[in-house]
């Protein structure tokens, strides 16, 4: 067996921005620095400090918490004077310039990744370039609620949600005003409460491919992320994606939101392989544990793509 992230500083992430500069824009652009943060808990201290709503802060992804990240975010309406006043432990922000518009999810090409892969009982270990993975949503992806909760906001089960949830501010409003749900949900950060119907459509994502790579020989082909819009195109897909719905209780329609409209999701779709870019291995010596090997792995990923999956697919198949 192999360890990962066994300190913060074995799993560095880059992100790769896609970003325009405008001097007389009303954002500015910072990359934020972080260890042992996830990104909402890192914005939250950032947002608290500055005594600013956390939705003038925006940002293109989620990044791990036990790791090193760089990332892009955009503050509204502040001056980078403000910020290099900040002193907050393992946080850094770094001013880049004016932007016009915020930093959305979504705003990336890709991140690039370089990982230690720690414990390991031979330096002679197989590290060929990982090709055609499954593009699976990892771990991170769900967390500890998100696809449940995502589900209950689906379901309009909206109570279930809220008790599925450990925030303060959103248990707070349930107890000053009993049955208002919904109102407690919008407490939420509206990308925040975003990530949870993501988390659940990237859940029936994983289970469909699961079921469609048991029949079908390699193509990578667009697998469609379920939502109120998505036209299901690939005959053989119809019936496995059905009987996934139908399992979850859930239709379509469902994905249409009426008392949180800007929760209502379309769907998309996802490519169903990816192939790490610039990929290369190097072993060593292991310093953290005694007469064992380390690997350090370093490889590009388009954005929403996972690197614990390409790690799981590399070490589980040697």
């Amino acid at each position: 067996m192999y360890k990962i992230k066994q300190i913060p500083e074995d799993f560095i992430v880059k992100e790769i921005p896609k970003f325009e500069l405008d001097d007389g824009g009303e954002y500015a652009y910072f990359m934020l620095i972080k260890k042992d943060y996830t990104t909402i808990k890192a914005l939250q201290t950032i947002s608290s400090k500055l005594n600013i709503p956390l939705k003038n802060i925006g940002f293109a992804g989620n990044k791990d918490k036990r790791a090193v990240t760089e990332q892009m975010i955009s503050i509204r309406h502040i001056k980078p004077e403000r910020i290099e006043k900040l002193n907050l432990k393992d946080i850094t922000l770094k001013y880049i310039g004016q932007g016009s518009r915020p930093i959305s999810l979504g705003d990336l090409k890709g991140n690039k990744f370089m990982i230690t892969i720690r414990d390991l009982d031979s330096k002679k270990i197989r590290l060929r370039n990982p090709k055609n993975i499954i593009n699976y949503f990892g771990p991170q992806r769900f967390s500890r609620n998100n696809a449940e909760i995502g589900k209950s906001l689906v379901k309009k089960n909206f109570k279930k949600a809220v008790e599925l949830m450990d925030n303060k501010e959103v248990r707070y409003y349930v107890e000053d005003n009993p049955g208002d749900y919904v109102g407690a949900l919008r407490k939420l950060p509206l990308k925040t409460r975003k990530i949870f119907i993501h988390a659940y459509q990237s859940y029936i994502w994983n289970k469909t491919v699961d079921e469609y790579s048991k029949t079908m020989p390699y193509k990578n082909e667009s697998i469609p992320i379920m939502g109120f819009g998505t036209e299901i195109k690939n005959k053989d897909l119809r019936p496995m994606i059905r009987k996934i719905m139908m399992q979850q209780g859930i239709t379509q329609r469902d994905f249409i939101i009426k008392q949180m409209p800007e929760l209502s999701e379309e769907g998309s779709e996802r490519n169903m392989y990816i192939t790490p870019e610039n990929f290369t291995a190097v072993p060593d010596k292991d310093e953290l544990n005694k007469d064992r090997y380390k690997a350090i792995l370093e490889f590009s990923l388009p954005k929403g793509s996972y690197a614990t999956v390409i790690i799981e697919h590399i070490f589980n198949s040697n």
